[in-house]
């Protein structure tokens, strides 16, 4: 089964309606929302390297309102514990049975804060949930429920006492972005509202969590063209031949990118993706897939540059419009 053209432009409109409701408590982000949203319809996750104070808590919040779904922050800190995360199971003794009690990563949308100031062993209690959805504790297993989204942040300033993210961990985050500092105006009219501490507060939801599921299932049955997937797949295999790069982009990144795409094709009123969808998507979906050679990087050469560069040297195919 494809998507109809009927059924993208019922899929843009729902999309644009949840990015303007979180654009009223995320101010002038558009883009962000939109990348954002379109990771948690793709069932994916989301890394946000930003400086402190630009509404990475605010962004959480009014994506759980938005969707009528729950939220929780988790603080990552040297002392957290794996079962800090994901729950811990305690005997009752006026039931006299073991029960177990539901961590913070039990909600629809959890931020993670400074996710790099964990330990390793906590860092992968959570990565476990991100890929699997689900939690085992003592042989029982308990689902995440859908939708259910990551969003990890990074501090890139303060570096002290943090635990950098090996490479197979970063691959597991569907695409890396920031929010960063919004313009003069968007400022000015953010302070003319700072007396209401928590700006999601009055936000109303624009669909339930089960129709967010609907949505992510409908997206999955957008067509992509066996020349859009050629050229996906050459534009990975470029990035691992690339005299800059020591670490490519895997074959988990290459099908990271084909579910965002066919998101963003259907956002964009479309039951097809095209080339460009690929191309506007490369810099969040791989920057932070990339591992770059030691003499690159001292030269200044950035994940960035590679990426533009493979897109210049890869031929786009001329994809037919629709299925």
């Amino acid at each position: 089964m494809t998507m109809t053209p009927e059924q993208a432009t019922w899929f843009q409109g729902t999309f644009q309606r949840l990015v303007q409701n979180i654009d009223k408590a995320l101010q002038g982000k558009p883009e962000v929302v939109s990348l954002v949203l379109a990771a948690m319809l793709a069932e994916g996750h989301v890394l946000l390297e930003d400086a402190p104070g630009t509404g990475k808590t605010s962004l959480a919040r009014a994506l759980a309102a938005t969707v009528q779904g729950t939220s929780s922050r988790i603080q990552f800190t040297p002392d957290l514990l794996p079962s800090d995360v994901t729950g811990v199971t305690i005997y009752d003794q006026q039931a006299h049975k073991f029960e177990f009690h539901k961590g913070p990563i039990f909600a629809s949308i959890v931020l993670a804060d400074e996710i790099n100031r964990a330990s390793p062993k906590t860092q992968s209690a959570l990565l476990e949930v991100m890929e699997e959805s689900r939690v085992t504790v003592d042989g029982v297993t308990h689902e995440a429920g859908r939708p259910f989204l990551v969003i990890a942040t990074q501090n890139p300033v303060e570096q002290a006492g943090t635990y950098k993210l090996p490479e197979a961990q970063l691959d597991r985050f569907l695409i890396k972005t920031s929010i960063g500092y919004p313009d003069l105006d968007v400022t000015e009219s953010i302070l003319a509202g700072a007396s209401q501490r928590n700006s999601s507060a009055g936000l109303s939801p624009v669909i339930t969590t089960g129709a967010v599921a609907d949505m992510a299932d409908l997206a999955t049955t957008v067509h992509v063209e066996s020349a859009v997937l050629r050229f996906a797949a050459e534009l990975a295999e470029a990035t691992r031949t690339d005299s800059a790069i020591k670490l490519g982009v895997s074959v988990r990144g290459a099908i990271a990118m084909i579910r965002i795409a066919k998101v963003w094709a259907a956002s964009h009123g479309r039951h097809y993706v095209l080339p460009d969808d690929i191309k506007a998507l490369a810099r969040p979906v791989w920057q932070h897939r990339l591992m770059l050679d030691a003499e690159a990087e001292f030269a200044g050469t950035t994940a960035e540059t590679v990426i533009a560069r493979v897109l210049e040297t890869v031929a786009a195919p001329q994809a037919r419009a629709s299925a």
